[in-house]
């Protein structure tokens, strides 16, 4: 199984960006998945899940302010980023719970894709 995530870049203070991230491989079904982000000099941390069902949940930080969603017939899932603040700079990485034929559910991480955001 791999995570294919993309969609970063450079933006100005309070524009917006969709990160995108599709899984491939062996898989029968994906339960939650989640976006993770890492700044400079700082451990990684979680900023957005959503489950199976379509229940989902936000850091303090980015709440009302970016929105998780995902596509189930693409394997997919989404971050959509508005009022992009400077601290929101990191690179972030999609991570998704994944079962595969023959094996239990495992969690895999994409690669990371970097989100500048700069005046």
């Amino acid at each position: 199984v791999q995570l294919q995530a993309s969609g970063g870049g450079l933006v100005q203070p309070g524009g917006s960006l969709r990160l995108s991230c599709a899984a491939s491989g062996s898989i029968v079904r994906i339960n939650a998945m989640y976006w993770y982000r890492q700044a400079p000099g700082e451990q990684r941390e979680l900023v957005a899940t959503i489950t199976s069902g379509g229940s989902t949940n936000y850091a303090e930080s980015v709440k009302g302010r970016f929105t998780i969603s995902r596509d189930d017939a693409k394997n997919a899932v989404y971050l959509q980023m508005n009022s992009l603040k400077p601290e929101d700079t990191a690179v972030y990485y999609c991570n998704a719970n994944v079962l595969s034929p023959g094996t239990w559910y495992h969690y895999y991480w994409g690669q990371g894709t970097l989100v500048t955001v700069s005046s």
